[in-house]
Formats: C-alpha cells, sequence, structure tokens
C-alpha cells in the first residue's frame, strides 16, 4: 500500500501546525515499554534488569540526538526541583547534574556539608524529609552507601546515587552510551579493568553481564573488588551467559579485551594510604605495551580525573582514548535518568541495538 504524503499533511494540519507534525511524523509515535522506572531510586545498577539499563541508554541516546544534534528544546523538568548533595567535590557530577537539569528546564540546588546542616545540627533522617516537601528529587554524592539507603527510606522522591564507596552508577551508564556509540552495540565485548577494586568497578560488575560484556578484571593483592560483589557477578555472568576473569596480571586481564579502562589509584579519603598503594599498583599503568594484548579493535576509557602514573601520555591522548566523549555522555546519562524517574515521557527516536 502506497502512502501518500501529501493526504497525509492535509488531514494533519487540522490537528496543529505542519512543523510540530513533521516533527512527530519524523520519530514515530512514543514508544509502548514495559520499562516503568518512574518513582524509583537509583542506588546501584544491580536492581536494575537488563531491559532496565537499555532503556535508559535509549533514553541518553534519544535526549542527545533531540537536543544536542537537532536543537530541540524539551522543557520535561519544568516545574521541577532538583537537590544535590555533594559530601565530596565534583566535576563532572556536578556539571553535568547542574546544566543537564537546567537545559530540561528544571531548578538545580546545589548543596555541600556547609550549605546545609547534614548530620551535624540536623540528622540526616531530618533533612531528607525536608527534602522531599520541597524538591522533587535527590542527586547525593557521599562518602558512605549507608546514607544513600537511608535516604532512600525516608525519602518520599527518587534518590540518585551520584557517587558512594560501593557504587558509582551514573559514571558506568555514561561509558556504555559511549561504547554504544562508537562500537553500534554492547553485547560480545570485553571489558578490561586494570587497577583498583573500587566503586566504579563494582557498578560495571553490577551490569555488564546483562548487557552481555565480558569482564575480565586485574586488581593487586589485597585491592580486590568487594567479595560480596564479586559472588554477585559470578551468578550474573553464569545467568547471561558471559565470561568472568579475575588476575592480578594486568597483561592477562587486557587479552583480546576491546575496551581497557582505570580509574584513580587514591580516592578521596584515602591520601593517606598515597605511598602504600603507588607500590601496590608498579606495573599496572596502562600503556601502548598493555595494549598489544588487547584487540585489534581497542579502546580506552578512564572517568577523570586521571594521574600519569594510570595511563601514560600516549594512550591517554590517542585516538583510541574516548575519555573526553565518556565525560560529555555522562550529562545525557544523568539526564536520562532524571527525565526517566521524574516523568512519562518514552524515547522517541529508534530504539538501538544492544
Amino acid at each position: 500500500m502506497l502512502f501518500n504524503v501529501r493526504k497525509f499533511f492535509s488531514i494533519a494540519k487540522l490537528a496543529g501546525p505542519r512543523k510540530q507534525l513533521q516533527r512527530q511524523f519524523w520519530y514515530g509515535p512514543p514508544a509502548k515499554m514495559n520499562v516503568h522506572l518512574k518513582g524509583r531510586d537509583l542506588l546501584t545498577l544491580q536492581n536494575y534488569t537488563a531491559e532496565d539499563l537499555k532503556y535508559l541508554l535509549w533514553m541518553a541516546s534519544d535526549l542527545k540526538q533531540r537536543i544536542k544534534h537537532k536543537g530541540e528544546y524539551l522543557p520535561l523538568m519544568q516545574g521541577k526541583s532538583l537537590a544535590m548533595i555533594f559530601e565530596k567535590r565534583s566535576t563532572r557530577t556536578r556539571l553535568s547534574a547542574e546544566t543537564g537539569f537546567a537545559l530540561l528546564g528544571g531548578h538545580p540546588s546545589f548543596l555541600t556539608t556547609q550549605d546545609i546542616h547534614l548530620g551535624v545540627n540536623e540528622s540526616l533522617t531530618d533533612t531528607v524529609r525536608v527534602l522531599s516537601s520541597m524538591t522533587n528529587a535527590i542527586l547525593a554524592r557521599v562518602y558512605k552507601h549507608d546514607d544513600l539507603d537511608l535516604m532512600a527510606k525516608q525519602a518520599t522522591i527518587p534518590i540518585i546515587n551520584g557517587l558512594s564507596n560501593l557504587y558509582h552508577p551514573l559514571q558506568i551508564l555514561a561509558d556504555y552510551l559511549t561504547l554504544q556509540e562508537h562500537y553500534g552495540g554492547l553485547n560480545g565485548l570485553t571489558i578490561s579493568w586494570i587497577g583498583d577494586g573500587n566503586n566504579v568497578l563494582h557498578s560495571i560488575m553490577m551490569s555488564a553481564a546483562k548487557l552481555g560484556m565480558h569482564l575480565r578484571i586485574a586488581t593487586p593483592k589485597g585491592f580486590e573488588p568487594d567479595l560480596r560483589i564479586t559472588k554477585i557477578t559470578e551468578q550474573n555472568s553464569k545467568e547471561y551467559g558471559t565470561k568472568l576473569l579475575l588476575t592480578t596480571d594486568p597483561l592477562e586481564a587486557a587479552d583480546s579485551a576491546n575496551v581497557l579502562i582505570t580509574d584513580t589509584w587514591i580516592s578521596m579519603g584515602q591520601e593517606e594510604e598515597e605511598k602504600e598503594r603507588l607500590k601496590a599498583f608498579k606495573g599496572y599503568q596502562i600503556t601502548m605495551q598493555t595494549a598489544k594484548s588487547a584487540a585489534s579493535n581497542w579502546v580506552f576509557l578512564h572517568c577523570l580525573p586521571r594521574k600519569l602514573e594510570e595511563v601514560d601520555d600516549e594512550v591517554f591522548y590517542s585516538p583510541r582514548s574516548l575519555v573526553f566523549q565518556e565525560a560529555e555522555n555522562r550529562k545525557w546519562t544523568i539526564m536520562a535518568v532524571m527525565v526517566s524517574l521524574l516523568t512519562d515521557y518514552s524515547p522517541q527516536l529508534q530504539k538501538p541495538t544492544f
């Protein structure tokens, strides 16, 4: 059956401006999904299914395409406010959340421990209850993950983990969006983590298998990932049919990997351990020599800020490095999370292949 374009637009004029209808025709009707994220918390990717994760990445791609590349204005957060609690300083998380929420028409409020009585003159429970009555969501960057669990228990609005000692889910969503854009899909990729068994790694471990990605992890003795998280990761690998390797040898971890990834060896609050850690991580710097063990199409990721001992300049500034695309994508994935948790908006673009 032939589609009569002229007839379509003559009928469409009855419903509204042609420009609006052309946009609907281009994007198609809102997608019908079985994924329902509105009102949920995002504390860890462990509680998000494979379809949930794919939906968030689809949403991020949709927002990036419509807002950045097509110049559309989507005031999806108009009339909404975001409380941003930051116990730790931040560049990417703060800027991406603040500018992203504002770009969607909302009002972000940045709050440090110097701005509010967080756990000092006022209990965390009382603070969260007050914020629940004044804002629509709380994004918190904290030292202790237990504080996020308490916030989620006491709040009547969504709580978003901006980083804790256990997890950094927003970062990993940005990593996956970057890999999706670069490779055109995630299923079958092998990720090689070479570094500390920290919160960033934990978030990869909680999610990679769900998207069909294999994981090879190299950490020095004494700096392995949390044992409880390792056990869950082993279960996920069996359930989704992916491969998991834990080793102390960086070259073994890099073998046939599509993605070489690392992070800081000394996180905020670990400054007193600097000498011990630098000694333990000797030989873990990612270099072109490391990459010789990787797949021919390897790329490099790092959540930033980066130090030279973690990865040399030759890799960090090479065409294989996607770190700055990765940094920008933090904005689009955070926006996707906020839109998904706070609105009924569905992606309008065709669903990517994962």
